[in-house]
């Protein structure tokens, strides 16, 4: 095997679970499921949806071990299962009513990018903190206005801070349209914000 991404670790612990290393696989939970249970929080606003959605990741990822090739790096592979599999509980949403969380709980990952972006806009100074409740809801509401395109986008650069063409691995998307797309969600965020703002 000449792949590229053997250097990756995770890539060398995927292999080792397709070997039958139960805890090489364990381990690898560990590492990514803080980070996509906090991902589909966002994406979803439902803490007991997000678990369901992220041990069905690794439900796959365990299926189809004996079938891995590292062809991407692991956590490319990782979040393109999550973005599929997001996508596909958004289209199914609208079929059941979902319920959603206190706008002032934090996912597992800390800061929900609402409250990272508010934060970088206030810094957090005391006497702007007065308004922060309002301010999340209203944040919260600029990220809804994007796609779940944008979203996922937007989450991945923030929270994973994964480079472009990582994304555009996760999302099949080339480096150019991520790009694009993430430029359209901060032009999306501005107006909705500005809105607001000048209100």
């Amino acid at each position: 095997m000449n792949s590229p991404y053997l250097r990756d670790p995770d890539v060398q612990l995927m292999l080792r679970a397709k070997a039958g290393d139960e805890g090489a696989f364990t381990d690898l939970v560990a590492a990514y499921q803080d980070r996509i249970v906090g991902i589909f929080c966002h994406l979803l606003g439902n803490q007991e949806a997000a678990e369901d959605l992220a041990q069905e990741v690794f439900l796959r990822i365990y299926r189809s071990r004996d079938k891995y090739e590292p062809k991407a790096k692991f956590s490319t592979w990782l979040f393109r299962i999550a973005n599929n599999l997001a996508s596909n509980s958004r289209r199914n949403k609208g079929r059941r009513r979902e319920v959603a969380l206190n706008p002032q709980d934090s996912g597992p990952l800390g800061m929900r990018p609402e409250e990272q972006l508010l934060m970088e806009k206030s810094g957090m100074m005391p006497s702007r903190q007065i308004g922060l409740k309002e301010t999340q809801a209203v944040v919260r509401q600029a990220l809804e206005t994007l796609n779940e395109r944008q979203q996922m986008a937007v989450l991945l650069h923030k929270f994973e801070g994964m480079s472009y063409a990582d994304i555009g691995a996760a999302m099949k998307l080339s480096e150019a349209a991520v790009k694009s797309l993430l430029s359209r969600a901060r032009e999306n965020l501005r107006v909705q914000l500005e809105k607001h703002i000048n209100g």
